[in-house]
């Protein structure tokens, strides 16, 4: 199987929510759907108007979560320009975020602009600034610590069920992996529950990784950054984010836990 980012490319591939609202609601091969208004913080990225190398246009979309009231999380090569290239602004003629909503075909939560991104030096990870802040969500908690080989992290987003002809979902879909490795940017993870190939689908790029812990809450650990085409068994791919803790609060300005 060949490695590739969870962002599928082709703009035939891609429908707008409206359209996709007759579609199975599913996301995260093997996975789960979340109850409503659980893990909030989740965010779906949608890019209309993305220009192309041949000076087309094709839409995608990306996953992300909510790490201050007003930036969203996510992976860096969700921002690229028509050569490839990540870059530190939205690329597409509008990008959205919806946040607070696991049902999409629904009317809670909140759809905004982006109006800015950040992008990380050392990860596959940038930062999208929301054109005004969220103050009824609660933004998910960052890790500063690194995570051991072993642990079990959970992931929600809002990508394909597969990679054959993705779609991206109208539901939020998690499921959990386990780490395999910890490199210096880079978790290796494995499918854990509810299936041992539950993982990541395209349109699920930059989804949060993160645990949970009683009396904690979600903490998160890395985003999506890419994997074998789902469902799989074998390595897939997270950007870390607790060892760029130092830039994320830079960034955000909000304050450490």
């Amino acid at each position: 199987m060949r490695s590739r980012t969870r962002w599928a490319v082709a703009a035939a591939a891609f429908l707008s929510v409206l359209a996709i609202g007759a579609t199975p609601a599913n996301a995260i091969a093997n996975g789960e759907p979340v109850p409503d208004g659980k893990y909030r913080f989740s965010v779906k990225l949608t890019m209309t108007g993305i220009p192309t190398a041949d000076g087309g246009r094709r839409n995608s979309a990306c996953s992300g979560a909510l790490i201050a009231p007003q930036w969203v999380i996510t992976a860096g090569h969700c921002f690229r320009d028509a050569s490839g290239v990540r870059v530190e602004y939205p690329v597409a003629d509008l990008t959205t975020a919806t946040v607070g909503r696991t049902d999409l075909t629904g009317t809670r939560g909140h759809v905004l602009k982006i109006v800015e991104v950040k992008q990380s030096p050392t990860a596959d990870v940038s930062l999208a600034k929301l054109e005004k802040p969220v103050r009824d969500v609660r933004p998910i908690r960052l890790g500063n610590r690194a995570p051991k080989v072993g642990t079990v992290l959970r992931v929600t987003g809002y990508g394909s069920l597969t990679s054959t002809n993705p779609t991206p979902a109208t539901r939020l879909q998690t499921g959990q992996l386990k780490i395999v490795s910890v490199g210096d940017a880079v978790l290796g993870l494995n499918g854990y529950a509810p299936q041992p190939d539950t993982t990541p689908c395209p349109y699920d790029s930059g989804a949060p990784y993160f645990t949970e812990r009683r009396g904690v809450g979600p903490v998160l650990a890395g985003v999506v950054s890419n994997g074998p085409s789902c469902p799989h068994t074998s390595v897939e791919n997270a950007a870390r984010t607790d060892n760029i803790a130092g830039w994320i609060y830079s960034v955000t300005k909000t304050k450490r836990y």
